[in-house]
């Protein structure tokens, strides 16, 4: 079983910027993922990354692999999810889905957040089928089809947006009384095939093989209504992939890691933890690297003060 210094977990821009900096600190390290880019992978217009104007989610992963494998000290294993972390006194235990196993004396973890679901009668059955949660990936399909976008935030507004150059007709459903999106982003979905419905709480979702329609309640009127349509894409935000590490650490009640917001450390004593699965207050990619340079920075000042400390317990000659 190979041990490292360090071992990072989660190929996002946190996993990314910690990788880069853990390299330049020429910490011994490991970042496990399946993937580079994180959540960004899939968006078709990233705009705001400071110092890049405009580039597409494949353009920043295929960036931040190329700078990550220009560091050949730095171990990368992509195509790989984690299955398991232990710690064994002082010393974390990793298991990965291909079945190796690694050992560190300390964990980064970045593993990001997943999609939150509506948890609605019809959702499971209609996954791909009609129910999509990546429309930079699905939106093609609607094509002369009538969609419902559900969240009124920036996740809401680019689906509409990715899904005005083919959908006849897209409603845009938020439970609030408000929309929540940036407004430069509500300008871009000022169109007359988009119909914006507030205070809109998903009920169910119906078909027949494939998505037939939507119900609703119509909070303000106190009234079950329906929309036919073909396509559902949910955007209404994440959750955290703390799945792994719960009752390791102290999560508060999103499921988030609760770190030391200064040094990125968790309650455990060898775990960091950075990016959308703390409980940072905006989850966005700058603050993501940020979160990630960081942690690496306490880490490696962790790193260099033990190893100072141990040189004065060394027995004289």
């Amino acid at each position: 079983m190979q041990k490292y210094d360090l071992i990072i977990l989660g190929g996002g821009p946190a996993g990314v910027a910690a990788g880069i900096y853990a390299a330049r600190k020429k910490i011994n390290a490991l970042l496990l993922t399946k993937s580079v880019g994180g959540q960004s992978i899939v968006s078709a217009k990233i705009e705001n990354v400071i110092g890049l104007n405009s580039l597409s989610g494949e353009e920043l992963s295929n960036i931040f692999e190329n700078q990550l494998k220009s560091y050949p000290n730095l171990e990368l294993e992509t195509g790989i999810s984690v299955e398991s972390i232990k710690k064994i006194e002082d010393v974390f235990e990793i298991k990965d889905s291909s079945g190796n196993s690694y050992q560190a004396n300390y964990v980064l973890n970045a593993m990001g957040s997943g999609y939150r679901k509506l948890g609605v009668p019809g959702e499971k059955e209609f996954g791909g089928e009609g129910v999509f949660y990546c429309s930079t990936c699905d939106a093609p399909l609607m094509k002369n089809k009538i969609a419902a976008v559900i969240g009124g935030g920036n996740s809401g507004f680019n689906a509409v947006i990715d899904l005005l150059p083919y959908a006849s007709e897209i409603y845009l459903l938020e439970a609030a009384g408000q929309l929540r999106g940036d407004p430069i982003l509500q300008d871009k979905i000022k169109n007359e095939r988009v119909r914006v419905i507030l205070n809109a709480k998903v009920l169910e979702i119906s078909g027949s093989g494939l998505v037939n329609g939507l119900k609703y309640l119509d909070l303000a009127a106190n009234e079950e209504k329906f929309l036919n349509l073909s396509g559902i894409f949910v955007e209404i935000g994440y959750e955290p992939n703390t799945e792994l590490v719960n009752g390791m650490v102290n999560l508060n009640e999103k499921r988030q890691i609760i770190v030391d917001h200064k040094t990125m450390r968790t309650s455990i004593d060898g775990m960091w933890a950075a990016g959308d699965i703390t409980d940072g207050l905006y989850n966005q990619i700058n603050t993501a690297i940020g979160d990630g340079i960081k942690a690496i920075l306490n880490i490696y000042d962790t790193i260099k003060s033990r190893s100072e400390k141990d040189k004065i317990l060394e027995p004289i000659n």
